[in-house]
């Protein structure tokens, strides 16, 4: 049975390779990304009624809370009347937008009267979400 002592010096410092290796891809507990609505003139950045067939403009910025967690995914999902809310964008996120994100969502509301619920999601490296949502109510 071979002991340490007889384990070649290579062998030992790929055995600590790995385990740094394997330490390093550990999940932390993690920091939610950070999402906001753009507020300058020109943008929705609130629950607003709007009238029917309106083009409205929703800007968003996205960014990492930490060094390494970067960003990964944008998703928009829009619930109308109180359904559920289906996909209407998502979009992978790599390079530089991976750190920082910024977008805008060109919106023409439905002609007829109801809500229109939009919900905006960004995800990073470890799977965590952070989200914002506003409601356009169109008359």
């Amino acid at each position: 049975m071979p002991t340490i002592s007889n384990l070649k010096m290579p062998v030992i410092a790929g055995l600590f390779a790995m385990s740094a290796l394997v330490a390093s891809c550990k999940k932390d507990e993690g920091k939610l990304p950070n999402i906001s609505f753009k507020t300058d003139a020109g943008y929705i950045s609130k629950d607003s009624t709007v009238a029917q067939g309106a083009s409205v403009k929703i800007g968003i910025n996205a960014s990492k809370s930490e060094s390494v967690d970067v960003l990964k995914t944008f998703n928009v999902t829009q619930s109308l009347d109180g359904a559920a809310g289906t996909t209407i964008r998502q979009e992978t996120l790599s390079g530089g937008s991976g750190d920082n994100y910024s977008t805008d969502q060109n919106i023409t509301t439905r002609t007829k009267a109801g809500t229109e619920k939009y919900t905006f999601t960004v995800t990073n490296r470890d799977g965590i979400t952070n989200q914002l949502s506003l409601t356009l109510t169109t008359k």
